[in-house]
């Protein structure tokens, strides 16, 4: 829940440019009125009628008088927005909370609120307040939807006054501004075996061996509330001080989801293209990670990850890991495509060390792009490929094309558990068979887990 900045309009003399403002406020019925008075006054003067010229006159007049007024009314009114939620997943509705408040000693007349969203999360929306008291308050809501993941600003909120003959009106605009953030939909997905015999992966934990023999123990100095029987009496007497022996300290398995973004790798736009799938997919992996303990790291394949991330990525099971993946859905809502054309930079970064699992959401993959992420295996302790052949998502219903089968069996071969990503397919089914998969190559001696 977000709540927006709270902003003031008045309704007071010299403040938008003098009588100017006000009249540039005339409503069609106001300029008609002018008009018209104008044009009876001109002909009373030439017919010699003043009894025409008395309706021109009020014709004329009473425009003129509505807008002094209305211009010269003091309103003084503090709005305020909030947002519940400030993220939601796309397709998912938002609701904006509007609050008007009268702080000034006069009761306001008739109010017209409008509400600045751009174009993709539905109508502006506008509301009519009658009457509100001095220090009265007036509450208002409307829903707001996107199919399309971004950030899109709110506001600022305007205020239109008008007199009762509605002859003019006068637009006063708030100054604050809210972001609602839409981020990828996120599919729930099983708790299946992915890590293969890799060390280091399993429930998303490991333990260190502790480091107790006589000889190449590394103690540290005794704290209170250590128990007494892991005193290390030798190093205790080298040091001429307490030392304890180090106990095990957990190693948190580490997953890196690499997302391909590459504009020549994936065909189509809108909701339902194989990119925005992609997107969703790795949205979908990292807070199933996330939720299952391990460190989880975004990368794309320009190299970069999302800021803030640590040495090994977000941690997850602990308290920070909403906070963790509320930053990665930030920063996958604005993902976009890169204008790289190979995955070479995402390649250098995994080959710094033993990335742990490696989930990959890759589009179209000529030869040479296989090749390198055919490498990448080599530096990750499982390999999971979700590959992706855009053309069929823009063209009917079909099989594979050969060329995509060949991709496929090559990375296989490289040792990914790679699996093909028809148009329309649910990455929960996907999940389920990328398991049955790795089961059908992994040995009966490896050592397993659940992820």
């Amino acid at each position: 829940m977000s709540t927006g900045g709270t902003g003031q309009a008045e309704a007071d003399r010299g403040e938008q440019g003098g009588l100017r403002t006000a009249l540039s406020g005339l409503t069609t019925r106001g300029r008609s009125f002018l008009a018209a008075g104008v044009a009876a006054a001109i002909c009373a003067y030439v017919l010699g009628q003043s009894d025409l010229l008395r309706v021109g006159l009020l014709l004329a007049v009473l425009p003129l008088v509505c807008a002094t007024v209305l211009y010269r009314t003091r309103y003084r009114v503090a709005g305020s927005r909030r947002l519940s939620p400030a993220r939601v997943p796309a397709g998912s509705e938002a609701r904006v909370h509007l609050r008007m408040d009268n702080v000034s000693r006069l009761p306001t007349g008739l109010l017209m609120l409008q509400d600045r969203v751009p174009y993709v999360l539905g109508p502006r929306p506008r509301f009519v307040l009658d009457r509100v008291e001095a220090g009265g308050r007036r509450e208002v809501s409307y829903r707001v939807r996107s199919d399309l993941r971004g950030r899109y600003p709110l506001g600022p909120l305007q205020l239109r006054l008008s007199d009762p003959f509605g002859m003019c009106e006068l637009t006063r605009s708030f100054s604050a501004h809210d972001t609602l953030t839409v981020i990828p939909r996120v599919e729930p997905l099983p708790p299946v075996r992915l890590s293969g015999e890799a060390k280091g992966y399993g429930d998303g934990r490991q333990r260190s061996l502790a480091l107790a023999g006589e000889d190449d123990v590394i103690p540290r100095g005794y704290r209170h509330g250590d128990d007494l029987r892991r005193v290390h009496w030798r190093s205790t007497a080298r040091y001429g001080e307490l030392m304890v022996r180090r106990e095990e300290q957990p190693q948190r398995a580490r997953c890196t989801v690499l997302l391909d973004t590459r504009g020549p790798a994936f065909e189509g736009a809108g909701p339902d293209s194989a990119f925005e799938w992609a997107v969703s997919g790795a949205a979908s992996v990292l807070v199933h990670m996330l939720e299952r303990g391990f460190s989880v790291r975004l990368l794309t394949d320009t190299g970069s990850s999302v800021p803030g991330e640590g040495a090994d990525g977000f941690a997850g099971a602990n308290q920070e890991s909403a906070d963790a993946a509320g930053l990665m859905m930030d920063t996958l809502a604005v993902i976009d495509h890169s204008d790289g054309t190979g995955l070479s930079l995402a390649y250098d970064v995994l080959r710094g060390g033993n990335e742990g699992l490696l989930v990959a959401f890759f589009g179209d993959l000529d030869e040479e792009q296989t090749a390198v992420a055919a490498r990448m295996r080599q530096r990750s302790g499982g390999a999971l490929a979700f590959v992706l052949d855009s053309g069929t998502w823009v063209r009917e219903p079909g099989g594979a094309s050969d060329e995509s089968e060949e991709r496929l069996r090559m990375l296989r071969e490289a040792g990914w558990t790679a699996v093909g990503v028809p148009r329309g397919a649910s990455l929960e089914e996907l999940w389920r068979r990328a398991d049955r998969d790795r089961a059908g190559v992994v040995t009966a001696g490896g050592g397993e887990g659940r992820s």
